[in-house]
């Protein structure tokens, strides 16, 4: 067990013939006893200055474990979010691709419908202008034909006739 200050004042040395000055022997004890109480003292404010700084150091180091969990935390929520975001985007090239094949599927149908019924236009407009044709000529046949003098002269005769009858 250390010595404590009084212990220090306390003790009490025998005497020889001879022996140290006991004046001088207790004015450097008493100088002891002031220098080790300093020294108790000062262990005591150390003590008492690890202490606050260990406790210090403790909420530093829970301080860091937060954060360090915190830092892993936002890691895996950043990959999370960058997972999502890559399947999130996957579908909707998916979902594009989908569309694009079906605007596309479907304009190529109504392109082979257009051109089916520009086909039979086409046809219709071939037998209409036959026809057309036709029926021009035919006009022309009768029109070229002597019947129509044969009509004038006749129509010119019965008149006559008609004139001559009633006269």
């Amino acid at each position: 067990m250390p010595l404590t200050p009084l212990d220090i004042h306390n003790k009490e040395f025998t005497r020889k013939f001879k022996g140290y000055d006991e004046d001088e022997v207790n004015e450097f004890l008493d100088q002891v006893i002031k220098d080790y109480e300093i020294v108790i003292r000062d262990k005591k404010d150390l003590a008492e200055k690890v202490e606050q700084l260990t406790e210090r150091l403790g909420h530093f180091t829970n301080i860091e474990e937060t954060l360090n969990k915190s830092i892993l935390i936002a890691q895996e929520t950043a990959e999370e979010l960058k997972g999502n975001a890559t399947k999130e985007s996957k579908l909707i090239i998916k979902e594009a691709e989908k569309n694009a094949d079906r605007i596309i599927n479907e304009a190529l149908s109504k392109s082979r419908r257009i051109s089916m019924d520009v086909e039979e236009l086409k046809k219709q407009a071939k037998v209409f202008r036959t026809r057309l044709k036709m029926l021009v000529e035919a006009q022309l046949d009768m029109i070229g034909t002597d019947d129509w003098e044969q009509l004038f002269d006749a129509e010119i005769g019965e008149e006559l006739e008609l004139a001559e009858n009633e006269s």
